[in-house]
C-alpha cells in the first residue's frame, strides 16, 4: 500500500468504495464477479469514477448499479493509493450512513455482512487489509482528566462511561510520572480490558508496556522526532498541522488526532483550526482522524462530514 496525502497522481484509477454497516453493526462485502480481474476476490463495493464525475456522485451510482440502494447521506473518509499489477489506483473510502433499499447482487456478485474483527469470507484484495485494521477503532477517543477531577471522582465516571459503551482510552496525566503514572495506567488499563476497551498511554512507551495497555500515542514533538514508529498494537499521534499530519502518514501510525479544531479550557490561546480548515487538512487524508478540541458527543456528525474517523475528548467523555 502506497498511502496519498493530498499528493495528486494523474495516472492513478479513481476508485470509490462503500463502507456500509447494518444495524448489527456488521459490515458489507462484496465478491468480484466472474469476467473481473481478481474474480472471486473479496472487496469493498464500489467502483470506478467516471472522467468529469465527482465522487460522492460515482459513489451514489456504483451503489446503484451494483446493490441497487440509493444512497442518502455518505461521509468522504480515508484515501488509500495502491499500486496492482494491472493497474495504480486512488480508492476514495466513504462511510454510507444513510440508505434505501435492501442491498443485493445486480451483477449477480455475491455478498456478505461480516464482523470487522472476524472476516470469514476470503480471499480479500489486498488492498483492504488496512482499511479493514482501521474500522477496528471506535468513533470516540476518551482522554483521561483524573488530574482536572480529582481520581476517585474520574474513575468513578471512568467506569459510567464504559457501562454506556465507551471503547478506546488515552491516558494522559501530564501531572504524574515514573510509577504513579504507571499505577494510574495499570488500573485504567485492567478496568478498561473488562468492559473490551482499547487503552493507550500519551507518551510513554515504556509505561504502556509494562501497564499492558493496547498501544501508545505520541505527543506531538515525539512524533517529529520519532526514527521509528513504536512497536505496539495500536500507536496514535497529536497533530496540529500539514507537517506533522505528513509525519504520521510517513511513520505509518494507526491513527491521528488534529486539533484544535474549537476552543478548549485545556488549551487557552491555542490557534484554534475551524471545522473547514480540519476538512481541508484532512481531505484525501489515508489515516483514521479524530477531531479534537471542545467537542461534544453530538459532534460526531459534523466530524464525519468533514471526513474524520470520530471525535477525541476529554471533558465531554466523562459526563457529569
Amino acid at each position: 500500500m502506497k498511502a496519498g496525502g493530498g499528493i495528486q497522481h494523474s495516472n492513478r484509477v479513481e476508485v470509490v468504495a462503500a463502507v456500509i454497516f447494518n444495524d448489527r453493526d456488521e459490515l458489507l462485502l462484496a465478491q468480484r464477479p466472474a469476467g473481473k480481474v481478481y474474480a472471486g476476490y473479496w472487496e469493498f463495493p464500489g467502483g470506478k469514477v467516471e472522467d468529469g464525475e465527482a465522487a460522492a456522485a460515482a459513489l451514489k451510482r456504483e451503489l446503484d448499479e451494483e446493490l441497487g440502494i440509493d444512497v442518502i447521506t455518505a461521509c468522504p473518509w480515508l484515501t488509500r493509493d495502491f499500486d496492482y499489477s494491472h493497474a495504480a489506483v486512488r480508492l476514495r473510502f466513504f462511510r454510507v450512513i444513510k440508505w434505501s433499499g435492501e442491498p443485493h447482487g445486480r451483477e449477480q456478485q455475491q455478498l456478505a455482512w461480516q464482523s470487522v474483527r472476524n472476516i470469514t469470507v476470503a480471499p480479500l484484495l489486498p488492498a483492504n487489509g488496512p482499511i479493514l485494521h482501521a474500522l477496528e477503532l471506535p468513533h470516540v477517543y476518551g482522554i483521561t482528566c483524573a488530574g482536572e477531577l480529582g481520581r476517585d471522582l474520574f474513575m468513578a465516571r471512568l467506569v459510567r462511561s464504559l457501562q454506556n459503551g465507551l471503547r478506546f482510552i488515552q491516558v494522559r496525566e501530564k501531572h504524574l510520572t515514573g510509577g504513579a503514572l504507571h499505577t494510574f495506567a495499570a488500573e485504567v488499563v485492567a478496568l478498561g480490558h473488562r468492559f473490551g476497551a482499547c487503552v493507550t498511554v500519551n507518551g510513554a512507551a515504556d509505561i504502556a508496556a509494562q501497564a499492558h495497555a493496547d498501544g501508545v500515542h505520541l505527543t506531538a514533538s515525539q512524533l517529529m522526532t520519532a526514527p521509528r514508529r513504536p512497536d505496539c498494537e495500536w500507536c496514535g499521534a497529536s497533530c496540529h498541522d500539514a507537517a506533522e499530519l505528513e509525519r504520521a502518514r510517513q511513520l505509518g501510525v494507526d491513527f491521528v488526532v488534529l486539533g484544535p479544531v474549537n476552543a478548549t479550557p485545556s488549551h487557552l490561546g491555542a490557534r484554534v483550526l475551524g471545522w473547514p480548515q480540519f476538512a481541508q487538512l484532512i481531505r484525501n487524508y489515508p489515516l483514521p482522524v479524530y477531531a479534537l478540541g471542545g467537542m461534544r458527543a453530538a459532534d460526531l456528525e459534523l466530524a464525519w462530514n468533514c471526513g474524520a474517523h470520530g471525535i477525541a475528548m476529554m471533558r465531554g467523555a466523562w459526563g457529569r
